[in-house]
């Protein structure tokens, strides 16, 4: 795999201090640990904000884990694409849902270590329903998913459980979103769940 900005040299390790000063000066507090499985889907929730993305890397930071994330193709255009890659960005063509769960799995199955972020809403915008890709990548490449979270109104962030999945994707996806009751987004009115 490429180097990241989670495995350069000197510059991780300085970001890993400055993470962790940022989110106590301004009262974040972690809670939970990620999994201690090589390989898993990280589902991010509630996804209400931009500011999701800066706080989910420190979090990461903190925890000590290189953070993969999916985006749109177009945030990889020109002289951004390098810099996205380097922050661990794989990017996706939304038309393809099914072409990104395949070819997902199969970074799974030909990677000895790989955490990938995916925010089952799909958007920072209010949804009904979450997309399940993440379910069925995790379920195709037998690997657990992490359920992480940003809680806003407590300013608490980090993993709720891990969850393997059964294959019974409407039980289990129920099982799931329930598990987030409670945490608010930085926009609580977008959030599925409360």
């Amino acid at each position: 795999m490429k180097r990241t900005i989670f495995s350069t040299p000197v510059v991780s390790h300085i970001i890993k201090i400055l993470c962790h000063f940022s989110l106590k000066a301004r009262g974040w507090q972690l809670q939970g640990q990620p999994p201690t499985a090589p390989k898993y889907v990280l589902i991010a929730v509630p996804h209400t904000s931009n500011w999701d993305f800066p706080l989910s890397l420190a979090m990461a930071f903190i925890y000590g884990f290189e953070m993969m994330w999916m985006g749109k193709d177009s945030l990889f255009t020109g002289w951004r694409g390098p810099i996205m890659r380097w922050m661990g960005g794989i990017p996706i063509t939304r038309s393809s849902s099914n072409n990104v769960v395949e070819q997902t799995i199969e970074k799974f199955n030909t990677s000895d270590r790989l955490v990938i972020a995916i925010p089952p809403e799909g958007t920072r915008s209010k949804v009904t329903a979450w997309k399940t890709g993440f379910y069925y990548i995790a379920l195709g490449a037998k690997i657990p998913i992490a359920l992480a979270f940003i809680d806003y109104t407590k300013k608490t962030g980090g993993f709720l459980s891990t969850f393997h999945p059964t294959g019974d994707a409407e039980k289990d996806i129920a099982h799931i979103r329930a598990c987030y009751s409670g945490i608010d987004g930085k926009y609580p009115d977008q959030c599925i769940v409360h």
